[in-house]
């Protein structure tokens, strides 16, 4: 953040004190730094002008005509100078150094909207939008509000991959448009990947003939499977993205070049800047599917994890790659441009003897050099073009140039941040524990995404002016639709978009949540198929012992709850939920939510277990810590752990990874957990990979199975006492993570430590 910047925040902090603020009721999304609300209101109707002080204006005058026609019916005239009493206009006059502050001020005489420049000013346009009620008629009533704000990060951006699945540029469109809506800035465009070739690239056809369209893969087949096991049209793959062709259905699409300028166009009307990925030399399947002699060995591949990467010992790869980004430098016009240079399977280069070569050749190390200077290369290229090149985070490794920006995405390698920025790097930060929008969601997803910092803990505070930004990507691997794609994102972009603009260390979830439920209506009027919260206080077991009330208090009152007891998928014939109503034995309950247009969300799985309170023991042991196996391998269920022998044994005070485990692993804790009175106690399993816990050998939460950053949440009526405790956990590619909490019925934490755990 620059200095001005800084001044400005200090000098807002103070005008603040002792003013009157009201702005309960006005529910923004992200919240603006500074807001006075009044007691009057503008009145909007069809004789309000919409006038701009400056010509490069008149683009965002249209674009908020356009929106106040297409959301209140309105369609407002525009001028190019203010002259009337009952305007809105647009201006800017402040320094260029404070990027994207902006003022909005509201009074029963106009509205004026003040930037830095055209993009701050179509920032405080969206913030107007939401200040607009959903019920309109001949008159919109604006209130009265006095809006100073900016953002804490320059980088506010989304990933969309279309690889994996292809979105048109329509669909790609109406998700700049929300982006806009919650001022992110920055949109990444995934373009190739191993599963297909999305951009046309003119001087090698081959790309978009061979490598744009494919039979159906394990990522179609997947997505196919869940349509019908859910009953979720989401899943099903878009009919006009798939054709026959030669007796076989084949599934693609791509944007032609055109296409590709009439989106960067659209992108930088509403103020968001486009960087295009085409990753490199990994992750680079389609383009060898095409051009074979682009590999080591003349085919494309797979190798250990990942597929077999370009050959850099081959001066033709690096001089097809240059026509390529050549090509795309003239259809992007922002200066960044992202090289991907992730998981990159490098087997092939040891037994390459082009790479072998180059290695001698260059004086270098290794393979991990060798894709140092296969980047370097690039970017040099990159830097005689004017652009400058951003890369995953494995771009550290092996040695990092001086201009390069990184993205740091494994939340397991925290030092990448550290040692990028500590060389003078800019970092960018998506980390994956929470930044990944593909990851299934849970009832804590959000909560945790808005309350997690996303800089590492060993940043300190003097380089922190080096990161640009923090960013979300969406895979799309299992989300074959644009339904699928909102219902991901949404409304997790809604809790990044305030991370990201404000960066408030002391943001309360509570006050975030208040103004979060007052904008899915909003996401109602717009036809976003978002994710409804979480019932509120719902585990995937709930515990009671004699009898229950089942009490679903749910905050969106527009939603419906429907609901089954026989393990079948609920409809819009299922039971309604309407009030509490008693149990009194198990039941489990299928609960699916329907949104006010009828369509689903996924299905809600939970289990309301009647039972007696298990009784604790005294005197089992009085050995601080539980036992920790560590057993080597690369594990996909809990139950391969035990089938492989423990490779070593520690002693853990609290639930977490001994130093010196190696990344194949699959961990068993044992021992006992001291329960300090009779009661309900909820158990919050999280993990990365899969996990498993068991008390008194009965399982609790059943967190198993490959996956990202999961959180899950059980119950049990535990006595006072000790009970015994095993708990299984494997991380199939060493950035995982495991962690147990535990509360009782009031709330309040059982810390584990060398006080509750014991063998």
């Amino acid at each position: 953040m620059k200095r001005p910047i800084l001044l400005l925040m200090f000098i807002l902090a103070v005008c603040s004190c002792g003013k009157k603020n009201n702005s309960k009721a006005i529910n923004i999304i992200p919240k603006p730094v500074e807001m006075e609300v009044g007691k009057g209101n503008f009145l909007i109707s069809d004789k309000t002008i919409i006038s701009y002080n400056k010509t490069e204006l008149k683009e965002a005058a249209e674009y908020l005509a356009e929106r106040l026609a297409d959301e209140t019916g309105l369609h407002l005239s525009i001028q190019a100078a203010n002259s009337s009493q009952s305007n809105i206009v647009l201006d800017y006059n402040s320094p260029e150094e404070i990027s994207d502050a902006y003022t909005l001020n509201v009074s029963s005489k106009n509205i004026f909207i003040e930037g830095t420049n055209p993009r701050s000013v179509m920032l405080g346009i969206q913030t107007l939008r939401q200040l607009i009620p959903l019920e309109v008629n001949t008159k919109i009533i604006i209130p009265e509000v006095n809006i100073k704000d900016y953002p804490a990060w320059e980088w506010r951006g989304m990933m969309m991959d279309i690889s994996r699945h292809f979105f048109d540029k329509e669909e790609v469109k109406e998700f700049l448009d929300l982006m806009a809506y919650y001022k992110f800035n920055k949109f990444h465009w995934h373009l190739t990947d191993d599963q297909g070739w999305r951009i046309e690239i003119k001087k090698y056809p081959l790309l978009i003939e061979k490598s744009s369209w494919r039979e159906f893969n394990n990522h179609d087949k997947t997505c196919l499977s869940e349509a019908v096991k859910e009953h979720n049209t989401d899943y099903l793959l878009p009919e006009e993205k798939t054709k026959e062709q030669d007796g076989k259905i084949l599934y693609g699409g791509y944007y032609t070049q055109q296409d590709i300028k009439e989106v960067v166009a659209y992108a930088a009307k509403l103020g968001i800047d486009v960087i295009p990925e085409i990753d490199i030399p990994g992750h680079s399947s389609s383009s060898i599917a095409a051009y074979p002699d682009l590999s080591c060995f003349g085919t494309t591949g797979w190798g250990t994890i990942f597929s077999s990467p370009l050959c850099p010992g081959k001066d033709n790869t690096l001089a097809i790659y240059k026509d390529i980004y050549a090509e795309l430098f003239e259809l992007f016009p922002y200066e960044y441009v992202h090289v991907g240079a992730d998981e990159v399977e490098k087997e092939n280069w040891k037994k390459c003897p082009h790479c072998q070569a180059r290695i001698k050749q260059e004086n270098l190390q290794n393979e991990d050099e060798l894709q140092s200077w296969f980047v370097r290369q690039m970017e040099s290229f990159f830097t005689s073009n004017g652009k400058k090149l951003i890369g995953w985070d494995e771009i550290t490794e092996g040695g990092l140039s001086e201009n390069a920006t990184v993205m740091w995405w494994r939340t397991w390698a925290p030092n990448t941040v550290k040692t990028a920025l500590e060389q003078g790097n800019k970092v960018i930060l998506t980390p994956n524990s929470h930044n990944y929008f593909d990851y299934q969601q849970t009832s804590k997803t959000l909560q945790e995404l808005y309350t997690f910092d996303p800089v590492p803990a060993s940043v300190d505070n003097t380089s922190k002016n080096l990161i640009l930004g923090i960013q979300a990507n969406t895979w799309a691997e299992a989300i074959p639709s644009r339904e699928r794609f909102q219902y991901m994102t949404v409304p997790r972009m809604l809790a990044l978009s305030d991370v990201a603009w404000r960066y408030d260390a002391d943001r309360k979830w509570e006050e975030f949540y208040s103004r979060l439920i007052a904008h899915f209506p909003r996401l109602d009027k717009m036809k976003i198929n978002y994710r409804p919260v979480e019932i509120p206080d719902l585990h995937e077991k709930i515990v009671f012992v004699g009898t229950t009330l089942v009490k679903w208090d749910y905050p969106l009152s527009d939603i419906e709850l429907r609901y089954t007891t026989d393990e079948t998928i609920p409809d819009k014939n299922s039971p309604l939920y309407t009030d509490p109503f008693e149990i009194d034995q198990s039941t489990r309950f299928n609960i699916r939510m329907f949104r006010p247009d009828g369509s689903a969300a996924d299905i809600l799985k939970i289990l309301y277990a009647k039972e007696e309170y298990r009784p604790g023991h005294e005197g089992l042991s009085s050995n601080v810590g539980l036992k920790c196996e560590w057993h080597e391998g690369i594990f996909r269920q809990c139950s391969q752990i035990e089938t492989v022998p423990p490779k070593q044994e520690y002693i853990v005070e609290s639930i977490k990874v001994p130093e010196g485990v190696g990344g194949k692993r699959g961990l068993i804790y044992s021992g006992y957990i001291n329960i300090p009175k009779k009661d309900i106690y909820t158990f919050y399993l999280a993990s990365d990979d899969g996990s498993k816990l068991y008390i008194n050998e009965e399982p609790v939460v059943d967190n198993d199975g490959p996956h990202g950053p999961v959180t899950l949440s059980a119950q049990m009526a535990l006595d006072k006492g000790l009970h015994p405790i095993k708990l299984y956990y494997f991380d199939m590619n060493n950035g995982g993570f495991i962690n147990l909490k535990l509360f009782g019925s009031d709330g309040r934490e059982v810390i584990l430590n060398n006080e509750s755990i014991f063998h």
